[in-house]
């Protein structure tokens, strides 16, 4: 760890060069690196460089493209602390928002008010901005990545002060970036800069997209030379939570924010961000990777449970999971319960595979006092995480995983980001900080279950914090289909959903028993007489890379059944 002062010296000089190969293909040439500038440093790895000087971004390169992203000064990041604004660092005086010209810079003031730059530490390639304030102090935190053009942040907020403050909302990044589209007119859609921007603050959907609920573009009025006459080209980013925190810091107490993820794209075609965005999600959580073989069990008799084990043992399969409405419930934790799984899973492990099982949270009504107070849940209705409901379930679905020592927990209707407006909740005070007491509930399972091994399968974008695998993407009642359409739905569903998801990401469903109904015409049980289709399911999703739920009691019933599971298993 290096002082800024002393940094400067010994560090070699950042020159802009340009990306003389494809990071795709090979990333060795691009080392994460920090580097001395004429005014100040630079965190770069040859693909994307972020400079600073006075304690402030003052360019955003990508070396692959050619192009300089960022257009105006600003804060580091900002605090609304008891209703009142607080920045971290940045510089006002910017003659023209157009465009940065560094010979500006010595003649820009701090913003009044703001915590001000002190000095930065560097460790391997992170940087450390650190800033001061009469009774507060923020830690503004960078890493760059070798091999890859992204970028990561995150501010610490210290309580310097004699009583508690409260953090009413923040802002993890305030970029004026250069816009993509300069329209004259009103437009009702705008091409934004090129850049994939994530944050591990994710939930409510299955897509990226959808899930990202942190990341918004908004007009900059101040910017008063752009094309748009009534200045609303969404032409800043912010990233911020959608409500709240209302987080009360107590004096002598740190806050953390959540961490954003910048990916730079140096291409508009759509093949190629989305490999830069999976190439994201191997390097930042590489547990995605993990792509067990599952068999979707439907029933806990033990004799069943048994048998399909050495079914999928003798197949190949490298994980067993006792699925809904099989009679497993995780919140059972009597002696007699915990007994019969854990038995279990010590049969698979004597075995070879790993096991686990289904439970649900979200999706589902308690009572009054326990659902959250919120007229629209995303679900229809949930129980508030913070409620003595939630705080009891947690507890309960830590104990059985312990103590069976189940492998998995597929978590079915996880937290989608609804707010409640108790006030007599333990877990939160009221709206306000409802979402992110929630979130931060939900997020430490996951990184608990991370911990240990415990394979996540979560219908939601939980990724960044644990989570190794989502829906590729499919309506459920598709299934009910007769066989054939099955197969065509599936293959442009495997193809839809791996734009910006690796095929490990995705699971597929494969209904060996009924499912959303349908009738004898969509399963494939009897098996031994639909080997044809039970072939074109294992290989639709092997061929692919991707894993389904295989869901039924069994995985053969004869041994011409068994013949075609092993040789597609094999070949996988």
């Amino acid at each position: 760890m290096v002082v800024l002062g002393a940094m400067l010296l010994s560090l070699p000089v950042f020159h802009a060069e340009p990306a003389l190969k494809d990071w795709l293909l090979d990333a060795d040439p691009y080392p994460a690196r920090i580097l001395r500038t004429e005014s100040g440093f630079a965190l770069t790895n040859g693909l994307v460089t972020r400079q600073f000087a006075r304690g402030t971004t003052t360019s955003i390169y990508n070396h692959a493209s050619g192009e300089e992203l960022l257009r105006a000064v600003g804060p580091e990041a900002v605090f609304v602390l008891d209703g009142k604004e607080v920045t971290v660092g940045g510089l006002e005086g910017q003659p023209d928002r157009a465009y940065l010209d560094v010979k500006w810079i010595p003649s820009l003031k701090p913003s009044p008010g703001s915590l001000e730059f002190k000095g930065a530490t560097v460790e391997e390639a992170s940087l450390v901005l650190h800033y001061q304030g009469e009774s507060l102090s923020a830690d503004v935190a960078y890493t760059s990545y070798a091999g890859i053009p992204l970028l990561t942040k995150q501010v610490v907020l210290r309580n310097d002060r004699s009583k508690p403050v409260r953090i009413d909302r923040f802002e993890v990044e305030r970029l004026s970036l250069v816009e993509s589209d300069s329209v004259v007119d009103p437009s009702p859609e705008w091409r934004k800069p090129n850049l994939t921007v994530l944050t591990d603050y994710s939930f409510g959907g299955m897509a990226v997209t959808n899930a990202n609920r942190t990341v918004y573009w908004e007009p900059e009025p101040e910017y008063t030379t752009q094309v748009n006459y009534e200045l609303k080209t969404p032409c800043r980013l912010s990233v911020r939570p959608p409500v709240g925190p209302g987080f009360e810091l107590k004096p002598g107490e740190s806050f953390s924010t959540f961490k954003v993820f910048e990916l730079y794209h140096d291409s508009t075609d759509r093949e190629r961000q989305g490999l830069a965005v999976r190439r994201m999600y191997r390097t930042v959580a590489p547990w995605v990777a993990d792509n067990p073989i599952m068999l979707h069990l439907t029933s806990t008799d033990p004799k069943v449970v048994h048998e399909a084990i050495d079914q999928a043992a003798d197949c190949g399969f490298e994980m067993v999971v006792i699925s809904f409405w099989s009679g497993l419930d995780m919140e059972d934790v009597s002696p007699e319960n915990l007994a019969k799984f854990k038995g279990f899973v010590d049969y698979a492990h004597s075995k070879g595979l790993r096991l686990g099982g289904y439970s649900l949270l979200a999706s589902r009504h308690i009572d009054a006092e326990n659902d959250v107070v919120n007229p629209k849940p995303a679900f229809g209705a949930s129980p508030c995480l913070g409620s003595e409901w939630g705080r009891s379930y947690f507890e309960k679905v830590r104990t059985f995983l312990s103590e069976t020592g189940f492998d998995l927990l597929e978590h079915d209707g996880s937290y989608p980001g609804d707010t409640c407006a108790s006030t007599s909740h333990p877990g939160h005070r009221g709206l306000e900080d409802s979402q992110w007491t929630q979130y931060q509930t939900i997020a430490d399972f996951y990184r608990w279950c991370r911990s240990r091994g415990i394979y996540l399968n979560v219908p939601d974008n939980y990724f960044l914090v644990g989570s190794n695998k989502t829906g590729m993407g499919y309506r459920e009642t598709n299934w009910s289909l007769p066989r054939e359409q099955q197969h065509i739905h599936a293959r442009q569903n495997l193809y839809d959903g791996t734009w910006e998801k690796t095929p490990s990401m995705g699971w597929m469903m494969v209904p060996l028993v009924e499912y959303q109904g349908g009738g004898p015409e969509a399963t494939i049980e009897p098996l031994r007489e639909h080997l044809d289709d039970y072939g074109m399911h294992l290989a639709n999703n092997f061929g692919y890379g991707a894993q389904a739920c295989y869901r039924g009691p069994r995985l053969y019933d004869s041994p011409e059944t068994r013949t075609v599971v092993k040789k597609w298993v094999g070949w996988f």
